[in-house]
């Protein structure tokens, strides 16, 4: 299994497909395209009866060329390494880190397999595939691209437990380039395991962790701080930095700008009576200033004399 260890320092593991399985994947795919190749071929024979020979054979190259070659090219390109045999089969074409091939990994794969699969009948391909540790054939070499089965069971990794919250933050300024993908995976399955270990050999293995982890940095372990908890938190800071590499920084804190409070109004105004109210200074009135006194004295007499009665329901209670 072909391994790639992630930021989470999580083992990303490539199943590379068998001998057996591509080469059923390829038999399929050649069924189909040699299938529409002689159909293009006999109803061009039946079109071009009355060209010449140069003619005919110049239409004969080109749809060889377009069909048998062009067709897998294209279709590994639109599907990302996805052909009607592989599908089948449930294995796909990846590059050596895992990412879906472009147009170029395809092309390359398609030109060498015209000499190892078509003009050998698969003998090339076969003794290479056989001869590789990751079952690649020679087009899978030059293209930098890997045969890979994808109907695999999903194995869930245990999360790490995260670091104190007075720990978060403190390593950001740690070198982590020098770290190697064994030192990340050891620690990170010592920290999915250390409720498991036995106190003693679990406080060995954090010592002994966290020595390795501080050469590796050049930075030597703070004092008074568990070798577990600065495990945790260097793995914390590396998976911090892979967010912020992945996503970009962090949007700002904030919801959307709050709305103006909705007033109430008894009446509906027209702009041009808001505009002229505005640009006419209004004059109190004496009426007002008596309609205001009027008001302010009601309300002393109610705060007086207590809540009103409530309006009568029709609601009488039995005798």
């Amino acid at each position: 299994m072909n391994e790639l260890v992630t930021g989470d320092a999580v083992v990303l593991g490539l199943r590379p497909a068998k001998l057996p399985s591509r080469a059923l994947a390829v038999v399929i795919d050649l069924v189909v395209v040699w299938a529409a190749y002689i159909v293009v071929s006999i109803v061009l024979a039946i079109a071009t009866d009355s060209l010449d020979t140069a003619a005919v054979a110049a239409l004969a190259v080109a749809s060889f060329l377009l069909i048998p070659v062009g067709v897998p090219i294209a279709v590994e390109t639109l599907s990302h390494g996805r052909s009607l045999g592989k599908l089948a089969c449930g294995l796909r074409v990846v590059r050596d880190d895992g990412g879906p091939i472009r147009f170029r990994h395809a092309l390359v794969r398609g030109a060498i397999g015209v000499v190892e699969l078509l003009m050998s009948f698969g003998v090339i391909a076969s003794i290479a595939s056989l001869v590789s540790a990751r079952g690649r054939r020679v087009g899978d070499l030059f293209a930098g691209t890997l045969v890979v089965r994808e109907r695999v069971p999903a194995d869930r990794a245990p999360a790490a437990p995260p670091p104190p919250p007075w720990l978060v933050g403190r390593f950001s300024e740690l070198d982590l380039s020098s770290v190697p993908d064994d030192l990340w995976l050891a620690v990170r399955q010592y920290l999915t395991r250390m409720r498991q270990l036995d106190p003693g050999v679990g406080w060995s293995m954090s010592e002994r962790l966290a020595s390795d982890l501080a050469a590796r940095t050049g930075v030597p372990l703070p004092h008074g701080v568990p070798p577990a908890a600065y495990l945790a938190a260097v793995v914390n800071e590396r998976q911090a930095r892979d967010a912020r590499r992945a996503f970009g920084a962090a949007a700002p804190v904030g919801g959307p700008p709050a709305r103006p409070p909705r007033t109430h109004r008894s009446e509906v105004t027209q702009p041009g009576d808001v505009q002229q109210r505005d640009a006419q200074p209004q004059a109190v009135r004496p009426h007002d200033v008596r309609h205001d006194a009027a008001e302010v004295a009601e309300v002393a007499s109610t705060r007086e004399r207590g809540p009103a009665d409530p309006p009568a329901s029709g609601f009488a209670p039995p005798v």
